[in-house]
C-alpha cells in the first residue's frame, strides 16, 4: 500500500474518531460555518421518494452536477473515483459498454443474455443492457450511486447495487447553456442545452453533445486511430404541468458512438507479424477492422398526480432500443488468429405503477413493474490457424413482473421502523445457435459466404421461469438532530438464463440454462453532520453471503475440427464479503474544503465448483480462486479551495485517487492483474460574477499513470498465438472548458 492511501485512511479514521466523540454535543444548532454539501442538505430518491441522504438506511453516494463539474467528470466512469469499493469502467474491447461492480458484486460479461449485477436507472426507467451505458455526464441533476443489494425496491439484477442517473428538469424561466472544450489527443467537445417556457404550464428543453477525441494509440496495421472518441447525443424533453395536482414528462434520447473499435495490447509476444509487444499500451496491430457502430436511443413518459396532502401517483412508461456492430480482435495481429466479430440488438418496454403516501409517522411506497425485453446477436470466431469460424448466434426474451412496498414507520419521535418486500417472476425463452463453418472467414450468421456447417455444436430453445421473494428490514435511530444510526439486512437477486455461448457437445447441461444467484446482506451504518455541520459523513460496516454465483469462463477444447473454445456459464457456489466505508466533507475553512472517500472489502469464496473437462465432474477449488474486481482498498481525497478572482469565484480541486491490487478474472493471473495504483487530478474553475460565465482547466492523471482495466487470457502459442490482451484508463489529459450562459 502506499503512501497516499495511508494517509487516506489515517485521515478517515480520525475524523470517524471525532464524529463519534461528536455526537455527545448539542448539534441542533444552526451552523455558523459553510452550508453547502451537507447530507442533510442533499436530497436522493434513494427509495423512489424525496428524502434528506440523512435519513436513509442506505450506503448513498450522490453527487451533484456542482461537484462533478468541479472535478472534470466527463462521463460516469468517473464515479469509480469517488465511490469507494465501486468498479464503473468501459468494458474490455469497447467504448461504451459499461461494466459495474459494487462491494465486490457485478458482472464483466456484456454479452447478450447475461444480466448485469449493477442495475443502471436512467430518471427511474431500467436500463437493462449494458452497451451504450456509459453516459456522457451532461445536462444533469447528480448521479446516485446505492451500494448493496437493492431488491426490495430496484429489483432484479441490482445485487451489488444501483447507479441512477438524474437528468435536469426544465426551467421555469428561459435559459439557454453553450460549452465548448478542446484538450489533448486534440479533444473538442461541444454541448448546447436550453429550456423554453411555451405557456404558464409548458415547457420544452433539450441538450445536444458532441465528444471527439484522436486516439490515445494508432492501429499500426492500418493506421486507423485506437481508443478515439466520436460520440453524437442528443435528449429533449417536454414538461406538461395542467394543473397543481398533476404533471407530465416526456422524454427523448440518442446516442450514436461510432468511435473505433478499442482494441488491446498484447502483453506477450507471439510469433509472426504484429505479434511483439509495442512500447505503447494503446497501439495495436490488430487486422479485424476500424468500423463500430453504437447507437442507443429511448422514450419515457413520466406522470405524477398528487391526489391530496398525502397520497402521490406516479407512472413511468419507458421503451428504449439498441444496435450494436461492432469487432474484437483477441489476439491483436494481422493474421485472424482470434478475430470476434459480432452484432447484437436489443429493446425493451417497462411500466412501472407507483402510490407514494406520506403521513405523521408512517412514509413508503407500493408498487407495481413490468419489463418485457428482447436480446439478441451473433458473433463469430475466426480461428485463422484451424481454418474455420465458429458461428454462434441466438437471442433471449424476457418477461418480468413484479410487486413491491417500502414502509418507514415513526415507532418514537426518534427510532424508525422501515420494511420492504419485493416479489418477482421472470420468464425466459432462449435460444442458442453453435456451429462451426470450413473456411476462415465471417459464417453466413455475420453475413460472410453462404455454406452448410461441417459441424452443429449448440442447436436448442428453451423456456424457464424465475421466481424471487425479496425482504429488505431497516432499523434506525436518531442520535440527535444531525445524527443517524441504522442496522439493516437486504437481499437481492440476479437473474437466471441461457449461456449464449454453450457448446452442448462439451457441455450437455448448458441447453438447461444457469439458476440466479442471490445475495443475503448485513449492514450497519452511520451518517449526518457535527462540529456545528462543518463535517458531513457517512459510514457503513457490511458482512455479505452471496450464493450460487454465475460466472463465465472460456476455455481452449476439442480438437482442430471440434469445439477449440468451450463456454461455462455455472452456479459456481458461494462467497463471503465483508468491509467497510466511510466517506464525506470537511469544511476545514470557509474557504476550503476536504472530500473524501475510504472503502476496505474483505472478499473470498467459500466454494467454487469448477467442471473438468477431462474427467466430465465438477472439482470444488476454491483456494485457486479470487473474486474479480474486488480490490481490498479504494480511496479519495480531494482538497477544493474557493475564493475570489476578478470578481468572480474560483474554485481549485487537486485529488487523488486509490485503487489496490486486483484481479481481472476469478483466475489470478500476474500478466494481466493490476497492481495498485493512485490517480492525481488537478481542475480549476472559474466563474462570473452574474453566473453567465464560467472558465474551466481539467488535468487527469497527472503523472501519467499506466494501468489495466479489463483483458482477454487466451495463453497457448499453438492455438491463439498467445493471445494475453490488456486494456488499459486514459494516460494523462489536459482540456480547457468555456461555457456561456443566456
Amino acid at each position: 500500500m502506499n503512501r497516499y492511501v495511508k494517509t487516506a485512511l489515517l485521515a478517515g479514521a480520525a475524523l470517524s474518531a471525532l464524529s463519534t466523540a461528536a455526537m455527545a454535543q448539542d448539534t441542533g444548532a444552526m451552523a455558523t460555518g459553510p452550508q453547502a454539501s451537507m447530507i442533510d442538505d442533499v436530497i436522493v430518491t434513494a427509495r423512489r421518494r424525496d428524502e434528506q441522504l440523512k435519513d436513509v438506511p442506505v450506503a448513498v453516494t450522490a453527487l451533484g452536477a456542482e461537484r462533478l463539474e468541479e472535478t472534470g467528470a466527463s462521463d460516469i466512469t468517473a464515479l469509480q473515483q469517488q465511490t469507494p469499493n465501486a468498479t464503473v469502467q468501459a468494458a474490455r474491447g469497447s467504448n461504451s459498454t459499461l461494466i459495474s461492480f459494487v462491494r465486490g458484486v457485478g458482472q464483466q460479461d456484456p454479452l447478450w443474455g447475461f444480466e448485469p449485477g449493477v442495475g443502471l436507472y436512467i430518471d427511474d426507467v431500467y436500463v437493462a443492457r449494458p452497451q451504450g451505458a456509459v453516459l456522457d455526464i451532461f445536462d444533469i441533476q447528480r448521479i446516485e450511486v446505492l451500494r448493496g443489494p437493492q431488491g426490495s425496491l430496484y429489483g432484479r439484477n441490482t445485487i451489488g447495487g444501483a447507479i441512477k442517473y438524474v437528468t435536469s428538469r426544465l426551467s421555469i424561466e428561459p435559459e439557454a447553456t453553450v460549452r465548448g472544450t478542446y484538450g489533448s489527443y486534440n479533444q473538442m467537445d461541444f454541448l448546447a442545452s436550453a429550456s423554453i417556457p411555451v405557456s404558464d404550464n409548458l415547457r420544452i428543453g433539450g441538450a445536444f453533445a458532441s465528444y471527439n477525441r484522436d486516439g490515445y494509440g494508432q492501429n499500426l496495421n492500418t493506421g486507423a486511430e485506437s481508443y478515439d472518441k466520436d460520440v453524437l447525443a442528443a435528449r429533449v424533453s417536454a414538461e406538461f404541468q395542467p394543473n397543481d395536482n398533476s404533471f407530465f414528462r416526456l422524454a427523448y434520447d440518442r446516442t450514436v458512438d461510432k468511435s473505433n473499435p478499442r482494441h488491446g495490447h498484447r502483453e506477450v509476444a507471439g510469433t509472426g507479424v504484429g505479434a511483439g509487444v509495442t512500447p505503447n499500451v494503446y497501439d495495436t496491430y490488430a487486422g479485424v477492422g476500424d468500423n463500430n457502430s453504437v447507437i442507443t436511443e429511448g422514450v419515457s413518459l413520466t406522470g405524477e398526480f398528487y391526489l391530496n396532502d398525502n397520497l402521490t401517483f406516479k407512472s413511468i412508461s419507458a421503451y428504449r432500443s439498441g444496435e450494436t456492430d461492432t469487432v474484437i480482435d483477441f489476439d491483436n495481429t494481422p493474421a485472424p488468429t482470434l478475430d470476434i466479430p459480432a452484432v447484437y440488438g436489443d429493446h425493451q418496454f417497462t411500466q412501472e405503477f407507483q402510490l407514494q403516501f406520506e403521513g405523521d409517522r408512517v412514509q413508503g411506497v407500493v408498487g407495481a413493474y413490468y419489463l418485457n425485453a428482447k436480446a439478441s446477436g451473433a458473433f463469430d470466431t475466426i480461428l485463422g490457424n484451424f481454418g474455420f469460424v465458429i458461428g454462434t448466434g441466438g437471442f433471449v426474451e424476457t418477461e418480468s413482473f413484479s410487486l413491491y412496498s417500502d414502509v418507514n414507520g415513526d415507532l418514537t419521535d426518534r427510532l424508525h421502523l422501515s420494511i420492504g418486500l419485493r416479489y418477482t417472476q421472470d420468464s425466459k425463452t432462449g435460444d442458442v445457435f453453435r456451429a462451426n463453418y470450413l473456411g476462415a472467414t465471417r459464417s453466413p450468421l455475420l453475413g460472410g459466404t453462404a455454406r452448410a456447417p461441417f459441424q452443429v455444436r449448440t442447436d436448442y430453445t428453451n423456456s424457464r421461469d424465475f421466481t424471487d421473494i425479496s425482504p429488505r428490514f431497516a432499523l434506525s435511530y436518531d442520535f440527535s438532530d444531525r445524527i443517524t444510526g441504522y442496522a439493516s439486512f437486504s437481499t437481492g437477486f440476479k437473474s437466471g438464463g441461457f449461456d449464449m455461448r454453450g457448446d452442448a457437445n462439451v457441455t450437455p447441461n448448458t441447453v438447461n440454462g444457469y439458476e440466479p444467484e442471490t445475495v443475503d446482506a448485513y449492514e450497519i451504518g452511520l451518517k449526518g453532520s457535527a462540529f456545528n455541520r462543518r463535517l458531513s459523513f457517512s459510514s457503513a460496516l457490511f458482512y455479505n453471503e452471496y450464493q450460487d454465483q454465475q460466472v463465465t469462463t472460456q476455455v481452449p477444447a476439442g480438437t482442430p475440427l471440434g469445439s477449440a473454445i468451450a463456454s461455462f456459464v455455472d452456479n459456481v457456489g458461494s462467497s463471503t464479503i465483508s468491509g467497510a466505508e466511510f466517506e464525506g466533507t470537511l469544511h476545514i475553512l470557509d474557504s476550503l474544503t476536504a472530500n473524501f472517500a475510504v472503502g476496505y472489502l474483505n472478499a473470498e469464496f467459500d466454494e467454487f465448483q469448477r467442471f473438468n473437462l477431462g474427467t466430465g465432474l465438477y472439482e470444488n477449488i476454491a483456494d485457486q480462486v479470487v473474486l474479480q474486481n474486488a480490490p481490498k482498498y479504494t480511496g479519495y481525497f480531494g482538497l477544493t479551495w474557493r475564493g475570489q478572482m476578478a470578481g468572480g469565484a474560483l474554485a481549485i480541486t487537486p485529488s487523488i485517487s486509490y485503487r489496490d491490487d486486483y484481479s481481472q478474472f476469478e483466475f489470478p493471473n500476474p500478466i494481466l492483474d493490476q497492481e495498485a495504483y493512485s490517480l492525481v487530478d488537478l481542475s480549476v474553475v472559474w466563474t462570473a460574477p452574474n453566473d453567465k460565465l464560467t472558465v474551466g482547466v481539467y488535468g487527469k492523471n497527472l503523472t501519467d499513470e499506466e494501468y489495466r482495466i479489463g483483458g482477454y487470457n487466451f495463453p497457448g502459442a499453438a492455438v491463439f498465438n498467445d493471445s494475453v490482451i490488456g486494456y488499459y484508463g486514459p494516460p494523462r489529459t489536459v482540456s480547457a472548458m468555456l461555457q456561456v450562459k443566456f
